[in-house]
């Protein structure tokens, strides 16, 4: 069958699924991957199909509103943040997901970001339609929404609330692209009128991250199960570069520093704290550049540009990384200690997630990163044995799983009706 995967974000929004598409090719199946025009490559790369989405995320979050988003961190602010980006261009987002599901499809697979959108042109297209997110996103009392900061409970009415206030949120901030769908698709002004309808009902959704890390809530409604965590595909024919296995093969396990899709300010004075905090930590280090174009130089410390972390985070002696839901995952399925340093949104509930399950110390808060602060970080994961031994007991339960096979297998129902 031709299935029609539709994700909108920053590259740990996307890569994920090219995972999913590579597994769904090897069954057998025709995959076409509609994103934004700067991941063709990285989606090609993969074998897979590409359908263009409008919106450059780096050049959203590099802008003035970005840069709030990342002052603003975490919390209600953060998410009037997104929201305000996101309603700017949901229309011209909207009219995208109908391009792509008009190239034709048999099923459609969509993250959390374009759900409200694919969920309405996949019913007036006739085209099975199921959700596949990488974070928690149905209302539940066992933890708050991630939006809402998702590390502190605000008790099982309050996290609740919290989730139907986000889904309200987003069916605002999507209302101009909804109508103007239902104008191009001739529907009735109130057809499929509410997010918190849609995900309290009978539609399915497969949340791609491990239940070992976050156990799948005992009130969430039989249709949204947790189907375990999908896996970046490697590039075809990929190969590291030389001077990285060099650099890797000259001493002992270096630390890996990444701040991934994150636009930081001043990352002149980032790569300075990162460089100081290795020297302080007594270790070497591996800094990938991001979106942030970090650069930092030293005689222990290489700077990267996009490595698979399935290659990369088991060679290292602990991974340093913003605890977006993608590296959160590459770290935890290496068996490393990790330290967190947690920038905005769900950021936050993953690092907490990660330091609840003993593979990290505790997350340093990226507004209050310093370098004495992440070098004293980096050395308690790096020398407390506990956390290692945490990490590979977490690995191996993590490597039982297999989540791409039971999204497929869902798929695979759904097709079938």
């Amino acid at each position: 069958m031709r299935v029609l995967i539709v994700t909108a974000g920053s590259a740990g929004d996307v890569m994920p699924y090219t995972g999913l598409g590579v597994r769904m090719q090897e069954a057998g199946h025709e995959v076409v991957l509609a994103t934004h025009t700067g991941f063709e490559g990285d989606v090609r790369s993969r074998g897979l199909d590409f359908l263009p989405l409008p919106m450059d995320p780096r050049a959203e979050l590099s802008s003035a509103g970005g840069q709030k988003l990342v002052r603003a961190s975490t919390g209600p602010l953060a998410l009037v943040h997104v929201m305000r980006m996101a309603r700017a261009f949901a229309p011209e987002l909207g009219r995208g997901v109908l391009a792509a599901a008009e190239q034709g499809a048999e099923v459609m697979l969509m993250n959390n970001t374009v759900a409200r959108l694919g969920h309405l042109v996949s019913r007036a297209l006739h085209i099975p339609s199921m959700g596949v997110y990488l974070q928690p996103w149905e209302p539940t009392g066992a933890f708050p929404s991630a939006p809402f900061g998702g590390h502190r409970s605000l008790g099982r009415w309050g996290n609740r609330a919290s989730a139907q206030a986000v889904l309200a949120l987003a069916d605002r901030v999507y209302a101009t692209s909804v109508s103007d769908l239902r104008a191009r698709l001739g529907l009735p002004k109130g057809a499929d009128s509410s997010s918190l309808r849609r995900e309290s009902g009978g539609w399915p959704v497969r949340y791609a991250y491990s239940p070992t890390v976050l156990p799948r809530p005992a009130d969430w409604r039989p249709a949204a199960q947790v189907a375990g965590y999908l896996w970046t595909a490697r590039p075809r024919g990929w190969r590291p570069d030389p001077a990285l296995t060099a650099f890797l093969s000259a001493g002992p396990p270096p630390v890996y520093i990444g701040f991934g899709s994150v636009v930081a300010p001043g990352p002149g004075r980032l790569a300075g704290i990162v460089v100081e905090a290795l020297w302080a930590a007594g270790v070497r280090g591996v800094v990938q550049a991001g979106w942030s174009r970090l650069r930092a130089y030293g005689d222990d410390v290489l700077t990267v540009d996009e490595v698979p972390h399935d290659w990369l985070f088991p060679r290292m002696a602990a991974v340093v990384h913003a605890a977006g839901a993608g590296t959160t995952a590459a770290g935890l399925r290496a068996g490393v200690p990790a330290v967190p340093v947690p920038v905005q949104l769900d950021q936050p509930a993953w690092a907490a997630r990660l330091t609840a399950l003993g593979v990290s110390p505790g997350p340093v808060p990226f507004r209050q990163l310093t370098a004495e602060r992440l070098a004293t970080a980096i050395r308690r994961a790096v020398e407390n044995p506990a956390h290692r031994a945490r990490a590979r007991t977490v690995a191996a339960r993590i490597a039982a799983e297999d989540g791409a096979g039971r999204v497929l297998a869902a798929v695979e129902r759904l097709a079938a009706g």
